[in-house]
């Protein structure tokens, strides 16, 4: 299968047109840090890339949590836009099968269950709650406390901020495409990808990134709220196997299928610092209690759809990732 890979020469691109190759697949490569001018918002570019492709692998995304509003126009550009540049000049080529790097982002927070009244969905915490050291959503019925568990692709979406908005807007352009061309499209819905070449130093790279970058400059991580927030730390190496199991399996067509993309192993922000800390030498976590608005509390994948439908499970463990990722070369790195 020849495959074009948009943002095929970034952090998670890279490994995916690695483990193409491994299954004995083309990758063609589309992505402006080899060629400025593989740009998907550049229809006739796209178009040209597409030529003999059996199917697409759209990596290509202006990625993380924003400052504030301020690049609100440049996401919407990049991922929005860019998605609907590429799925046009799909449509126009003929090619009908789309993997596309989805985000656990879209929903906003996690699963949680009140003694009282089952599963709530609490709204964004309030300002005053984080600056007082609050940062546990509380019960929207009744007040109390909950019990984050897993979320699942049927859950309710609710992006919290202009990125997590972006990513849902793919997903709605994808499943347009899917039923308007009888296409096969499939959301890999990633959790906290983690692994050698993430980018370094900079504000849109992921918390393992601000932990290692900061490591490395021998200082200690610091840990937002009170390092409690649960996440699902997942190995880029096996998110890459993913899109390729999601390329090779079978897929409805004229719909899109959404699956979560995580290792399945709940952790701490705080016990990722720590592990990545002792595996590098140290420093220690400080725990700092800031936060910021747009970030949820908890958000754990279950991720027994992918397994049940593709046969996808991740296969590098936690403690092993973290002592490889410890030093692991980043993108940017002098050495």
């Amino acid at each position: 299968m020849r495959v074009l890979v948009t943002g095929g020469a970034g952090f998670i691109g890279s490994h995916v047109v690695e483990a193409l190759a491994e299954h004995g697949h083309e990758a063609v490569v589309f992505d402006v840090r080899e060629d400025p001018g593989a740009d998907v918002r550049d229809g006739a570019a796209v178009s040209r890339a597409l030529s003999g492709v059996d199917a697409v692998c759209h990596q290509a995304a202006m990625v993380g949590l924003a400052s504030g509003f301020a690049d609100a126009a440049e996401y919407v550009s990049h991922n929005d836009l860019g998605t609907a540049v590429l799925l046009t000049a799909m449509a126009e080529a003929g090619v009908r099968r789309l993997v596309l790097a989805g985000s656990m982002v879209v929903y906003g927070e996690g699963r949680y269950v009140c003694g009282r009244h089952g599963v709530v969905r609490p709204g964004p915490r309030p300002v005053a709650d984080l600056a007082a050291g609050r940062f546990e959503p509380a019960c929207p019925v009744c007040g109390e406390d909950l019990s984050p568990g897993l979320v699942g692709e049927d859950a309710p979406v609710d992006p919290r901020n202009v990125y997590a908005t972006t990513k849902l807007a793919q997903e709605h352009l994808a499943a347009a495409w899917a039923r308007s061309t009888g296409g096969s499209a499939v959301s890999l819905r990633y959790h906290n990808v983690y692994g050698p070449r993430m980018p370094r130093d900079t504000p849109y790279a992921g918390v393992a990134s601000f932990f290692r970058s900061a490591l490395a400059r021998g200082e200690a991580p610091r840990v937002f709220e009170d390092g409690r927030q649960r996440r699902d730390f997942v190995h880029v190496r096996d998110v890459a196997a993913a899109n390729v199991t999601a390329l090779e399996g079978s897929s409805p067509g004229g719909a899109l299928t959404a699956y979560n993309t995580g290792s399945g192993e709940p952790h701490t922000v705080g016990e990722m610092a720590r592990a990545l800390a002792a595996a590098y030498g140290g420093p220690e976590p400080v725990v700092t209690g800031e936060y910021r608005l747009g970030d949820v509390r908890h958000i754990t994948a279950d991720s027994s759809r992918l397994r049940s439908d593709l046969g996808w499970k991740a296969g590098i463990g936690f403690a092993e990732g973290m002592r490889e990722f410890a030093r692991a070369r980043l993108r940017g790195d002098a050495r």
